[in-house]
């Protein structure tokens, strides 16, 4: 399939592309990766009259690690954000999340800033953005939005970005000191979009759970999180007997629906499943020692 006809900008500045979408507004598409833009154009599911590609545009293409957030840029491949060192030590579920991201091909190309702004409930990286509780920075002419990720999701592959705006960078949230991180999925195929997952971040300190929250994948209309720690808080001993609360909570939260892949009663079981999976692993490393978790990456 061929996409629509359209007109090329290669955008060579953050300037030039701020004046483009000022100018063309909801008639241009941003080009980064090209990973989701692409298939729905060659399905002609849009119909963009202009795509402005912005791989030329110099200081979008950093990750930072800071004190309390890992802060992408618009340019960030999958696959670089996978790989950084400093970026799974700040925080391990970026790259738990995203070796489930599609086929290596697709990482080595695909922008997780740009799977954000696709705004997929299916996809893996919206979910991990609501879980650590992170935000996005969109641009215009008007200047700079800042945006939380329970705000800036809308409905499937709908967000709150304005016409004229590009996102140019996310930010995630780090975990306090005590925490661990697991995330866990189930696709038909290696690569395939989850039929369900699951990421967790558990907070011990002491002996005592006293934080738990799960980001949930392909089981509700938004990248859906949910603050779990009165269900699990006591102690790390006694976690076991806690997590079928926490099981029962997330099934009720959750509104899954059946499709061509699964029934949304299999998708429901599937839930139950891999979140008590995502929870005890979590847990088994908050209690770890830090190289515990190389098996993760």
């Amino acid at each position: 399939m061929k996409p629509p006809a359209f007109a090329y900008h290669a955008a060579r500045s953050a300037e030039e592309t701020i004046s483009l979408l000022a100018e063309v507004g909801d008639e241009g598409k941003i080009l980064a990766g090209g990973q989701s833009l692409i298939p729905v154009l060659n399905m002609r599911l849009v119909a963009p009259a202009h795509v402005i590609d912005i791989n030329r545009v110099a200081g979008w293409n950093g990750i930072e690690v800071n004190p309390d957030t890992v802060t992408i840029g618009a340019l960030v491949r999958h696959a670089e954000l996978e790989a950084s060192e400093a970026a799974y030590a700040a925080q391990p579920l970026l790259r738990q999340a995203l070796r489930h991201v599609a086929h290596p091909a697709i990482r080595n190309r695909g922008t997780t800033v740009g799977s954000l702004a696709h705004a997929d409930p299916a996809g893996e990286m919206p979910a991990i953005l609501a879980l650590c509780d992170g935000s996005v920075v969109a641009t215009s002419a008007r200047g700079d939005r800042a945006i939380s990720a329970a705000d800036f999701f809308l409905g499937p592959l709908e967000s709150c970005l304005e016409a004229d705006e590009v996102l140019v960078s996310a930010s995630f949230r780090r975990f306090p000191t005590g925490t661990g991180t697991a995330y866990a999925e189930i696709s038909r195929r290696s690569g395939d979009y989850a039929l369900v997952g699951v990421g967790a971040a558990v907070t011990v300190e002491d002996g005592q759970v006293t934080g738990a929250r799960v980001g949930l994948v392909s089981v509700h209309p938004l990248p859906l999180s949910l603050d779990l720690t009165e269900t699990l808080r006591g102690g790390i001993d006694e976690l076991t007997g806690r997590l079928d609360g926490a099981v029962d909570l997330v099934r009720e939260s959750a509104e899954p629906e059946a499709d061509i892949h699964a029934t949304a009663a299999y998708r429901s079981q599937l839930l139950g499943v891999l979140t008590r999976r995502a929870l005890s692993e979590a847990a088994a490393t908050a209690i770890g020692s830090p190289s515990d978790r190389s098996d993760q990456g």
